[in-house]
């Protein structure tokens, strides 16, 4: 179970979207990340690689966990809001719950649940 400084920490974070750095300093080597119904990626290294590849597309990331954060033992919910700001001028706000496993200090499992419409990208207004 996480203590509650070490969630906070992670919050932190994310929120100062540094999300490659929470998965390296908070995640298990093995740890597994699965997006709503398909298939897990597993190991930190691949998912530390996978969120520099997100990112490396975007202009700007704006990254806010909406509270209150839900705890029970080794579970934790987290209900997270992301505006990116894309390199080719879109922009995709998206929301979704993270349903995470914690051994201890470090998460194990996660898996998020959000509509997937969220991730086609749009022009802004001008």
């Amino acid at each position: 179970m996480p203590r509650p400084e070490t969630l906070e920490r992670f919050i932190a974070r994310v929120e100062q979207n540094a999300h490659a750095e929470a998965l390296e300093e908070f995640y298990t080597v093995n740890a597994t990340m699965r997006e709503n119904q398909k298939e897990p990626r597993v190991g930190r290294e691949l998912l530390v690689a996978n969120e520099r590849k997100v990112l490396a597309r975007a202009k700007t990331v704006r990254s806010e966990c909406i509270r209150p954060v839900f705890v029970n033992d080794n579970h934790v919910v987290i209900r997270w809001t992301f505006e990116f700001d894309w390199l080719d001028g879109t922009f995709t706000r998206m929301e979704e719950l993270a349903y995470q496993r914690w051994e201890g200090e470090r998460v194990a499992e996660e898996r998020f649940f959000y509509d997937p419409v969220q991730l086609t990208p749009t022009r802004r207004n001008p």
